[in-house]
């Protein structure tokens, strides 16, 4: 009797246990996410490790996941797709092992005080969206790798020391909205590849030691066709404004300020319909206001000043 009693819970038992495996099995973080994220915990200072408890960044058991981490399920297991570890005083060199996180979406280091390069592994995370490294000191060149990040749509790396030249190769990112590379120290020309992003929207570059004329920018015919926002500020900029800044038709803000900008103001700018914000002001422009920018219906703010 006891025997048939037994043998009628094995099944439910049996499939109880199969449950909670399963189960457990689904809750396991991606072993090369759980190192990575470790080695990463080991060079980190007090402010960050002290809230980082258990071996499991993403948590286990009565343990949440570590502060600033967001985990996804991926069939049986868990990876890590967003590390947002700002404003924390984090000092050192730029942790290389952030680039095992292969499946990262958004990844935020930014207002901490890291040093040195961006590795050229940051090309291995080809999921990335969001890449947020502003106000450290991070120097040396950006490494070509950063154009096979396919899926970046904010990059912003403004607030840095980063020297060469703006690299070619973000003109690969399709997805591209937001780059933000202003006051760092990069030389030569703006990428005029760089209008062949069709989803940019904001570009500024101001604050470094750009040279190069406007007319070589926009040499692309039909380029930058998403753009609202340009700031090519406090660079060394010369030649004069070309006709062909009439073509930015979404354009809302023009900061062209403390340049060596000449010749007379284009009236081509009257033709830009949502332009809002302009500033001309430190050039060597010469001659009139345009009449037609005092009747701009959008235009709220003009900065500018002539060579006398």
């Amino acid at each position: 009797m006891a025997a048939a009693s037994l043998a009628r819970l094995l099944p439910p038992l049996l499939s109880l246990l199969l449950l909670l495996l399963a189960g457990a099995a689904r809750g396991k973080t991606v072993k090369r996410d759980v190192k990575a994220l470790n080695e990463i915990k080991a060079s980190l200072g007090w402010r960050v490790v002290y809230s980082w408890v258990g071996d499991d960044p993403c948590g286990h058991g009565d343990l949440p996941p570590w502060s600033g981490v967001t985990c996804t399920q991926q069939g049986d297991y868990r990876v890590v797709t967003e590390l947002e570890v700002y404003a924390v005083s984090i000092v050192g060199p730029f942790p290389t092992a952030v680039t095992n996180l292969l499946d990262l979406k958004k990844l935020d280091l930014h207002n901490n005080k890291l040093t040195g390069p961006i590795p050229p592994q940051i090309g291995r995370l080809r999921h990335l969206k969001i890449l947020n490294l502003r106000w450290n000191k991070l120097q040396d060149v950006l490494p070509p790798e950063i154009g096979d990040l396919k899926k970046l749509t904010h990059l912003y790396l403004s607030f840095n020391n980063f020297k060469g030249e703006i690299p070619v190769e973000l003109a690969n990112l399709p997805e591209l909205r937001y780059l933000y590379l202003h006051e760092n120290r990069f030389t030569g020309r703006i990428p005029p590849e760089l209008g062949t992003l069709k989803n940019l929207r904001h570009l500024d570059v101001g604050g470094n030691h750009l040279i190069g004329t406007l007319r070589d920018v926009f040499s692309i015919e039909n380029g930058f066709p998403s753009l609202r926002n340009l700031y090519v500020n406090n660079n060394q900029l010369a030649g004069v404004v070309p006709d062909q800044i009439a073509n930015l038709t979404n354009l809302e803000i023009l900061h062209l300020s403390n340049n060596r900008l000449i010749g007379s103001i284009s009236p081509k700018l009257v033709q830009i319909p949502r332009l809002t914000y302009l500033y001309l002001d430190n050039n060597n422009f010469i001659g009139r206001i345009p009449e037609g920018l005092y009747k701009h219906p959008f235009l709220k703010e003009l900065y500018v000043c002539f060579r006398i």
